[in-house]
């Protein structure tokens, strides 16, 4: 199809724009849902500086788009939400429609429409690129770009956005808000229900292994696993006596884990490996990624760890 040009091409540039001022909105909640997605929004010259900061926690995809000059890139649009919304909180939509806010369209010299462009840390993360794109190309470029962030560590999630509150729900402001996809994992923990937490969340890792918050709460769950009915004198006394067992010094691992003791816990297991030979080793090694994993990649206890692994290692 033809391509309407737009006013004032050239590049885009929002390096002034990386850390907008906070809203009452906050990071991460730019506006309520649009077109029935839990991660779509309809980007305002009220909300353009909230969407931009949101780009902080994950990438906000934003869609150009003319529904009085290009009648159909308003369903591009749709199909760009459609997309977004797979990825459960991967990326959220920024529908950008340049009739209603034409100032934004302006001030980032978009030269036509429709176009999608990617933005991360208040920044484009790729080239803008201009024309619809078949849904197939869509899923590809959001699956290039969520790998690429998990190689870099880049594991965090927006948070679903919520419509406006019924009347008379005013109290439930301070009540925390469960994301719905671990919410049979986290009622099974409320209840105590170790297993069905590591089963929830197991069911979750093989729907999709690029989901880092699922991957995470399984470590947990398993570590929760492990020491249920454990005796912490028993296991200290155990891995005292043993140095060299695998099985007491990994165990103590999780009781230190779980205590608060991070540090300790890596500690003890990188000179495990450090120490040990054969598949004494590796398995020392595996016990202490799940680990990692259960504290997340982002946490700088895991950075040293995984730097002191690496000493141990080689």
């Amino acid at each position: 199809m033809t391509q309407q040009p737009f006013s004032r091409p050239g590049a885009v540039d929002l390096s002034g724009l990386s850390r907008p001022a906070p809203t009452s909105s906050g990071p991460g909640s730019p506006a309520a849902t649009t077109r029935g997605s839990s991660y779509a929004v309809d980007v305002t010259e009220q909300n353009f500086q909230t969407v931009l900061e949101s780009s902080v926690t994950a990438p906000v995809v934003l869609v150009f788009f003319s529904p009085s000059r290009v009648p159909e890139s308003t369903t591009y649009a749709d199909e760009v939400v459609a997309a977004v919304e797979a990825y459960d909180g991967r990326f959220l939509a920024g529908l950008v429609d340049i009739d209603a806010a034409p100032t934004i369209a302006e001030s980032l010299q978009i030269p036509q429409v429709p176009l999608l462009m990617v933005i991360l840390d208040g920044r484009p993360a790729a080239q803008p690129i201009p024309g619809v794109l078949k849904r197939e190309e869509i899923d590809t470029l959001l699956n290039q770009l969520a790998q690429g962030l998990t190689a870099q560590g880049i594991t965090s999630r927006h948070q679903p956005l919520a419509a406006a509150a019924p009347a008379g729900d005013e109290g439930d402001d301070d009540e925390p808000q469960v994301d719905p996809r671990y919410a049979a994992a986290q009622r099974a923990l409320e209840n105590d229900d170790v297993d069905g937490a590591v089963a929830e969340y197991q069911r979750l890792v093989d729907a999709n292994p690029a989901d880092a918050e699922a991957a995470a709460g399984l470590a947990m769950a398993r570590v929760l696993q492990r020491t249920q009915g454990v005796d912490l004198t028993a296991a200290r006394d155990a891995a005292a006596a043993n140095p060299d067992d695998v099985d007491a010094q990994t165990l103590v691992a999780d009781l230190d884990l779980l205590g608060g003791h991070v540090d300790e816990a890596f500690t003890r297991l990188v000179d495990l490996v450090r120490r040990a030979a054969g598949d004494e080793r590796n398995q020392a090694r595996e016990h202490l990624l799940g680990l990692f994993a259960a504290v997340g990649n982002d946490d700088p206890r895991v950075l040293r760890g995984r730097q002191n692994l690496a000493s141990a290692l080689f």
